[in-house]
C-alpha cells in the first residue's frame, strides 16, 4: 500500500449527496444505473454505477452516498459520468455503496 500525506488526501473532493433519480442503463457493457445526485452548492450531477446486483432503483431514492467530485467527466457508452460514486466490493464482487449513517447536508466534505 502506498502512503499518502495529508495534502494528498485534501485534494480529493469526497462529498455527500442525496440520490434524486435512478434510470436503467442498458447501453452499458456491465449492468448499471444512471444515478442523479444532489450535492447541494456543488450542483446536481449524474454518474454511472454498477450497483444493480445489490440495489433496486426505487430503493435508492433519498439515500445519501459519497462521491468524488473532482475527477474529470468520463464517457461511458455515450453517457457522461460527472462524478465517481463510491462503494466497496462484497464477497461476490458486487458493489455496496459507501454512504452515511445519519443525514448530513448535501455537499458535506468527508473529513
Amino acid at each position: 500500500m502506498q502512503e499518502i500525506n495529508w495534502n494528498d488526501f485534501e485534494k480529493v473532493e469526497l462529498r455527500a449527496g442525496t440520490i434524486l433519480e435512478v434510470l436503467n442503463f442498458p447501453e452499458a457493457k456491465k449492468p448499471a444505473y444512471k444515478v442523479k445526485v444532489d450535492f447541494g452548492i456543488y450542483g446536481i450531477r449524474w454518474s454511472s454505477a454498477q450497483i444493480t446486483k445489490n440495489y433496486k432503483s426505487d430503493e435508492l431514492i433519498g439515500k445519501q452516498v459519497l462521491g468524488v467530485l473532482n475527477f474529470p467527466p468520463k464517457r461511458i457508452a455515450g453517457f457522461i459520468s460527472e462524478f465517481l460514486i463510491t462503494g466497496f466490493a462484497d464477497s461476490e464482487g458486487n458493489i455496496v455503496l459507501a454512504s452515511v449513517d445519519l443525514p448530513v447536508p448535501d455537499g458535506s466534505l468527508l473529513i
